[in-house]
């Protein structure tokens, strides 16, 4: 199932919206993702048991699966460098 990406703000102003919803949502600042809600499904009120906790990472792990581990740090390492020589 593909995330629906939202701005911080959207998130924010429209989180009741989310929470109820079965879909996953990337939580995005200037088009950068900063996280993923990924929803258990509800049976109850009550806390969410392991199952529905491995099936929430399950859903996780398929939304992510394109995502190259190697890629992301040194993307990361990049922009740390940059961020530093710009503050210089």
């Amino acid at each position: 199932m593909p995330a629906i990406k939202v701005g911080v703000r959207e998130f924010r102003e429209q989180i009741a919206r989310f929470l109820e919803s079965d879909t996953p949502v990337a939580v995005t600042r200037r088009g950068e993702t900063l996280g993923v809600y990924v929803p258990t499904p509800r049976r109850s009120v009550r806390a969410a048991d392991m199952a529905e906790l491995r099936a929430a990472a399950d859903r996780l792990a398929a939304a992510l699966s394109d995502v190259d581990e190697e890629e992301i740090v040194a993307e990361f390492k990049q922009k740390r460098r940059a961020r530093k020589a710009g503050k210089r």
